[in-house]
């Protein structure tokens, strides 16, 4: 407590006495016991108004023992079951937390982990898939900047997810736990088939297959790949003690459209424990025709890269890099990227003003902007010199097609020459431009449709820096890649407008998330909020159906079918109030990745630990996991001194006090008369 505050509670004491004598004894005819407790009440009243006036800060020091935190963490997927390690790891995992000395010693924290990670202590092992990545990182950020060991009972075999062997601090021990027989089986493997997920017609397409082995003599096995009946490829593969991988790379003819599902299998004589993981299908769409890109460009540009990059990213579509003058038949494309147009593109201009080919211009500070205000009808520029960064601000309202914001406007800045363009028609925006943190009231990107034909404009270069800046934030190109195709999808298509869109894929595998985006506008064409989209689920072959509700998103509605068993299914998306409805068809493989192991992963797990200086342990070891958490000197409880500041306001009790000695002062009075 300060000084100021002391003397402030002294002088309150004087002027709270003062104000009592006063009131009751000063001039006053009689002394009694009477006025000597009603002075008594006044004091404690005027006091305590002026104590809650100066609000002094009252400290409570107390000591805290804070322990260790000890995680354990219990893999919850299905592939425990399938090792039949559950029984043995729910009986490690309730004799490590029930063991009253470490109860003790740590802070024992119980999480279980699939596909996600979580609190829990009941355990089903459903999970369909295994990241335990997941477990590091949760970790890191529960326990940060402390120092804490963790026991992790697992079969160690990760389905999703980075390698989890680097992704544990190497500063905390992990103290793995095998579950699950770690005897060598013959076992034959189709590990890992590699296919994309597009063909087109009458072409072939790669399939690179990776096959393991693991046993301990010589043998040979067949592999094919098959569609029905017919054999597309059939070899036999020798494995031997110093040849336990094989890769295969085949090409498969694409001679019928649609979805094409083919089976690959592994099999030999020899008995095997499982044989689920002997066979694996994959589907590939086979499409008729193909997207072709031209993007002209007078000048060398990253952007130009980044952007055939991105657009073949999708099999579906093909890039030509062309000066303006070189371009022979404009009916050989799709779509036209302009690329910062200059007095080179005067002729393209007029050739497609017949030609009619949907277009996306991006100018920056190379560009000639009175050609563009002579050869397109959708904006007007007045540029100066001066160039300037933009930022991009996500429009949420934007409803030409589906899009997420993938964290525009934390993007690095567009330059673009500084100045005014105004828009002519009828323009929707998907960014807005900022210079630093001030609203423009100027697109960054936007769209224009007028006579049928299609227009995308970016205002600024160097989006080659979105690109990275997008892997450098998820590790991937990929959320950036799909922007780009849809913003090529749109202008490759001249479809009219539907007032119920809807995007699915055609085949899913077993265990993947299943999730339908769905759109439904107004006679507008405005995003309509208060729609009431369902949908219904029929599997084709049993006859089941199920319906579900779509949840609004910011610019869609979702559904999870997340669970379906596999086979093939129809659905029908209906918006309930125009009866507006969408018929479509998918395909779940069967394909269940954690049926794929025989043994836990016991390298991996060995590695893990050595990392982290840890100790893999079996089941029958885990007293001595117990022994060794329990003498490590590194974990010991620390007191801590946690000193408490609390203001007098709030304490509601000293208003309980001034409220009682005003209300019986205020009796007493009463009843003596002296009111």
């Amino acid at each position: 407590m300060t000084t100021s505050t002391i003397l402030l509670l002294l002088l309150s004491v004087l002027l709270a006495a003062g104000l009592s004598f006063y009131q009751y004894f000063y001039k006053a005819k009689s002394k009694s016991n009477v006025n000597l407790l009603l002075a008594s009440l006044r004091f404690l009243a005027v006091f305590g108004v002026l104590l809650l006036l100066i609000n002094p800060v009252v400290s409570n020091s107390t000591l805290e023992i804070q322990k260790t935190p000890l995680p354990v963490v219990v893999d919850n997927s299905s592939s425990i079951v399938d090792l039949k390690a559950n029984e043995t790891a729910l009986d490690i995992y309730k004799k490590i937390t029930s063991d009253k000395r470490l109860q003790e010693k740590f802070e024992i924290q119980s999480y279980q982990f699939d596909s996600e990670f979580e609190l829990s202590e009941n355990f089903n092992f459903k999970g369909t898939q295994t990241n335990i990545d997941l477990v590091a990182k949760n970790l890191k950020s529960i326990n940060k900047n402390k120092s804490f060991p963790t026991v992790l009972i697992s079969d160690g075999n990760q389905t999703s997810g980075n390698d989890y062997v680097y992704g544990f601090d190497p500063n905390n021990k992990v103290f793995p736990l095998v579950v699950g027989d770690t005897t060598t089986f013959l076992d034959l493997k189709i590990s890992q088939l590699n296919v994309n997920k597009y063909a087109f017609h009458k072409n072939k397409f790669p399939v690179e297959i990776f096959l393991q082995y693991s046993g301990n003599k010589n043998i040979t096995a067949e592999f094919s790949i098959s569609q029905g009946n017919t054999v597309y490829n059939k070899q036999n593969v020798a494995f031997s003690l110093s040849k336990k991988s094989a890769v295969i790379s085949v090409l498969l003819p694409a001679d019928k459209t649609g979805l094409q599902i083919f089976k690959a299998a592994l099999k030999s004589a020899a008995t095997e424990k499982n044989s689920y993981n002997n066979i694996k299908n994959f589907a590939v769409q086979v499409i008729d025709q193909k997207t072709e890109i031209a993007i002209v460009s007078s000048i060398n540009h990253p952007d130009i890269g980044a952007l055939k990059r991105s657009i073949e990213m999708n099999p579906q579509r093909k890039v030509a890099i062309v000066k303006p003058k070189e371009i022979k038949a404009l009916q050989d494309y799709n779509v036209l990227v302009l690329y910062q147009p200059n007095s080179d593109f005067k002729s393209l201009f007029e050739t497609n003003k017949a030609a009619g080919i949907n277009t996306l211009i991006i100018t920056g500070n190379n560009t000639d902007f009175n050609l563009l205000n002579q050869f397109q009808d959708n904006f007007i520029y007045k540029m100066s010199s001066q160039p300037e960064d933009f930022i991009a601000a996500f429009n949420p309202q934007f409803n030409l097609f589906a899009i997420d914001d993938i964290g525009f406007e934390n993007f690095p800045p567009l330059q673009h020459p500084f100045g005014n363009v105004a828009s002519k028609g009828n323009v929707n925006t998907l960014l807005a431009s900022k210079i630093r943190d001030i609203a423009t009231n100027m697109p960054l990107l936007a769209f224009a449709e007028n006579t049928g034909k299609r227009s995308a404009y970016l205002f600024g270069e160097n989006i080659w820096k979105w690109r990275l800046q997008s892997h450098a934030d998820t590790k991937s190109f990929e959320k950036f890649d799909v922007f780009i195709d849809k913003t090529i999808q749109y202008l490759a298509s001249n479809n009219s407008k539907k007032s119920l869109v809807v995007n699915h894929e055609s085949f899913y595998n077993s265990g993947e998330a299943i999730e339908i985006n769905a759109q439904y506008f107004n006679k507008n064409y405005e995003f309509d909020e208060k729609a009431r989209l369902s949908i219904s689920v029929t599997n084709k072959n049993t006859k089941q159906v199920k319906n579900y509700d779509l949840l609004k998103g910011t610019n869609s509605y979702k559904v999870s079918l997340d669970g379906l068993p596999a086979g093939q299914y129809n659905f029908k998306v209906t918006e309930l109030n125009s009866k507006t409805a969408y018929n479509g068809y998918f395909e779940i493989l069967d394909f269940d990745i954690e049926k794929q192991f025989v043994n836990p992963d016991l390298a991996k797990l060995k590695q893990l630990a050595a990392q982290t200086k840890g100790q893999v342990f079996m089941p029958d070891q885990t007293d001595a996991l117990i022994k060794k958490l329990l003498n490590d000197e590194n974990y010991k409880a620390v007191q801590k001194n946690v000193v408490k500041k609390i203001p007098l306001v709030d304490w509601y009790w000293l208003l309980v006090i001034i409220a009682a000695a005003l209300a019986s002062e205020w009796f007493i009075r009463k009843y003596n008369g002296m009111l």
